[in-house]
């Protein structure tokens, strides 16, 4: 399995959402500059989260992007699955009729646990974790969002 450039930039821009969860709409265009993200394939990117039910987009001239949900609601297992779909390592956990050797076969259920166990552990993964990590990662301040510079990120993970 691997993550899709979709995937990736999905997961930067909720983390960048949840960074900021406290100050409501954050426009699309300082989340493409400050996460490293081409503005056009964000806006795709954000349609899909929408569609999931992560972000809410916000039309007009103070438009942009807000979580749909509290940081702590939202797993990276959720941004991951609505961006690129479920997660599969092999195709035959995917489509059980594509290999006849499935009831016998060993590999099939290494590859069903290792499945098991990522999904579990990118569930168990909040958004507000992430912000967390980061915040102590980045010296408690967000020092690359023009937004938060010098400012803590205490208490704008909820």
């Amino acid at each position: 399995m691997r993550l899709t450039r979709s995937g990736d930039y999905g997961v930067r821009c909720l983390l960048y959402l949840a960074l900021h969860a406290g100050r409501g709409v954050v426009g699309r265009k300082e989340i493409a500059e400050v996460m490293n993200i081409p503005a056009q394939y964000l806006g795709k990117v954000a349609q899909t989260l929408a569609r999931a039910g992560l972000i809410a987009i916000r039309q007009g001239a103070k438009g942009g992007y807000e979580l749909a949900r509290a940081p702590r609601e939202i797993s990276l297992l959720q941004v991951v699955e609505a961006v690129d779909g479920e997660i599969y390592l092999n195709d035959c956990l995917h489509q059980l009729d594509i290999c006849e050797r499935r009831p016998v076969c060993a590999v099939h259920r290494v590859w069903g646990r290792a499945r098991k166990q990522l999904r579990d552990m990118l569930g168990g993964i909040s958004l507000a974790a992430l912000v967390e990590e980061e915040s102590r990662t980045a010296g408690k301040s967000c020092g690359e969002c023009p937004a938060t510079r010098g400012q803590t990120l205490e208490g704008k993970g909820e």
